[in-house]
């Protein structure tokens, strides 16, 4: 039986969401969400990632994305997210300054050592839940819920301020990263 949440279209452009265990506020630093970035771009350049749309919160990343042809977007997605995973407990672990270190640490190596899928730490949640967006419908309502997050966060009062959004690109400013615009 197909999942709901799977990638099945190679072609297709995907709404997809991923937290991390216990939703955790490890995004509240800058220098994990730059990790997140620089992962994104060399899943950009290097792994066949197209990328339409993104956000960081402070806990969970909503992107809208897509693959080239001949790559796979849930091969790309758990790449990232191995990489990222490592790399952001890589520098938690080596922070002098982290004051949630002990906690966090603790918790992801709790959550790794229950999940038989990890060897002893587990950063993201398992799933993905990608949603393919067949029309454009559903490309524009997904758009603008991943540009309002911060917003509805109360992060920001305008979108395009957010800078690990996409919404200043999609406002004609330079972002992070660079974008196949959705049509």
């Amino acid at each position: 039986m197909a999942s709901k949440y799977t990638i099945n279209n190679p072609e297709g452009i995907y709404f997809i969401t991923f937290a991390t265990v216990e939703w955790v506020d490890v995004f509240s630093r800058a220098i994990y969400k730059d990790i997140v970035i620089e992962s994104l771009r060399y899943c950009q350049d290097k792994k066949g990632l197209i990328l339409h749309a993104y956000v960081i919160m402070s806990n969970h990343v909503h992107l809208i994305a897509s693959a080239k042809n001949g790559y796979h977007l849930s091969d790309i997605l758990r790449d990232m997210k191995k990489y990222t995973s490592k790399q952001i407990l890589k520098t938690i672990q080596a922070s002098t300054i982290e004051s949630r270190k002990r906690w966090m640490i603790w918790l992801f190596k709790t959550h790794g050592e229950e999940n038989s899928n990890n060897v002893s730490f587990q950063f993201w949640q398992q799933d993905n839940h990608p949603i393919e967006l067949s029309t454009n419908q559903m490309q524009e309502q997904r758009l603008e819920y991943i540009h309002q997050n911060p917003v509805k966060a109360g992060i920001v009062y305008q979108s395009r301020h957010y800078v690990y959004s996409s919404a200043a690109s999609y406002a004609g400013e330079v972002g992070l990263l660079e974008l196949v615009f959705l049509e």
